[in-house]
């Protein structure tokens, strides 16, 4: 059976150093953070209500020296803050309902191209202060290829590009392997994100899939997803991280074949 030529880029920095603090114990239920999606929708809400706090108590603090300069300043600022938390808000109830409905309403400029790329940023920020970050992003990267995926996207063979990582079992990495050369695709590993950016400038590809865990995803999806469409296989790490990872190879094929004009 054919199988796909792996090209090996090495460099002294490398991905996975989201889990330099890692302590050695074992992972909770073996590295698996699969998450319900309401889990992200949740605390992007929490996330804007939460940012727009902070800068209200910011602007209370502070209003009476702006007033000094213009009168009617802080009460201009308050009503921006207003504004601009109440479009957050809809926003992420509009993407609630996306997901839920089966129908993407607004175009991916302003969904899983957009937007949503800084909103999974900040919800991670604040799933960190609850020790739920892993589960929160692995919720926020499966909205984001739930999005993703709906839009139907079909390229040649030698458009697309399949990333994948270095800590690969040797089974998930023969199964990689194998299902990209049924289907004619180049897979590429790098051992840091600057060389799958490298790699992705010059191949130039229509489409990428990526591997990786939540944490290296989240870093992923924020420098390429917004110029060109991915979408993000998560790992589950029974060894902890960095090591013998294991993937979905069923969902791996079916996004490779989907996206592969016939």
């Amino acid at each position: 059976m054919a199988r796909a030529q792996l090209i090996h880029i090495e460099v002294d920095r490398r991905l996975g150093h989201e889990w330099d603090e890692w302590n050695g114990r074992p992972l909770p239920r073996g590295g698996d953070f699969s998450a319900p999606p309401g889990l992200f929708f949740r605390f992007a809400a929490l996330a804007t209500v939460a940012a727009a706090a902070a800068v209200g108590l910011l602007l209370y603090l502070i209003g009476p020296r702006l007033g000094t300069l213009w009168e009617p300043l802080p009460s201009v600022l308050w009503t921006a803050l207003g504004a601009v938390t109440s479009l957050l808000v809809l926003y992420i109830a509009v993407l609630a309902a996306s997901y839920y409905s089966g129908r993407n309403v607004l175009p991916e400029r302003l969904m899983e191209r957009g937007l949503y790329l800084q909103l999974m940023n900040y919800a991670s920020l604040l799933a960190r202060a609850f020790r739920k970050r892993d589960w929160v992003e692995h919720a926020a990267i499966d909205v984001y290829n739930t999005l993703a995926e709906r839009r139907g996207r079909k390229v040649g063979k030698g458009e697309l590009l399949v990333l994948i990582p270095r800590c690969l079992s040797k089974q998930a990495l023969d199964g990689v392997l194998e299902i990209a050369g049924r289907y004619d695709v180049p897979v590429f590993v790098a051992t840091r994100g600057q060389l799958a950016r490298r790699v992705i400038r010059e191949r130039r590809p229509r489409a990428v899939v990526a591997v990786a865990c939540e944490r290296d995803m989240m870093t992923g999806l924020r420098d390429v997803a917004g110029k060109l469409p991915v979408l993000g296989l998560t790992m589950q790490l029974p060894n902890g991280p960095c090591r013998d990872a294991a993937i979905d190879l069923e969902q791996l094929e079916k996004w490779v074949q989907g996206l592969v004009a016939s």
